[in-house]
């Protein structure tokens, strides 16, 4: 078995919060008062195993990147053509409109 891989053959693939941007202007104007938003903070670092959301990681962030990590996993990568320097790496944010966060993933050698 290859060191950098489990024993499905899939690599874990580390998931990293990079940034997150507030439009406070958007959510005044569109968005409904509400109490619990995002729990994420910048730095805060999840694994993916087995091509599976980390416990912690928000459903709608990993919606977004969960084809990426698929192919991170498998060993794929090179996502457009040359887009990453480092091309088993992506860089991908959460689908929220008002607040999104920006997360590199990269598989973990």
């Amino acid at each position: 078995m290859n060191n950098d891989k489990n024993n499905n053959g899939l690599k874990a693939v580390r998931i990293t919060a990079m940034r997150q941007t507030v439009y406070r202007d958007l959510m005044q104007q569109f968005e409904n008062p509400i109490e619990h938003t995002c729990d994420i903070a910048v730095g805060q670092t999840f694994v993916s195993v087995d091509a599976q959301r980390p416990e912690g990681l928000c459903e709608s962030a990993w919606e977004s990147m969960r084809p990426f990590v698929e192919s991170l996993a498998r060993g794929e990568g090179n996502f457009y053509d040359g887009w990453m320097q480092n091309p088993q790496s992506a860089m991908i944010s959460c689908n929220d409109g008002f607040r999104p966060v920006s997360f590199y993933l990269e598989t973990i050698n």
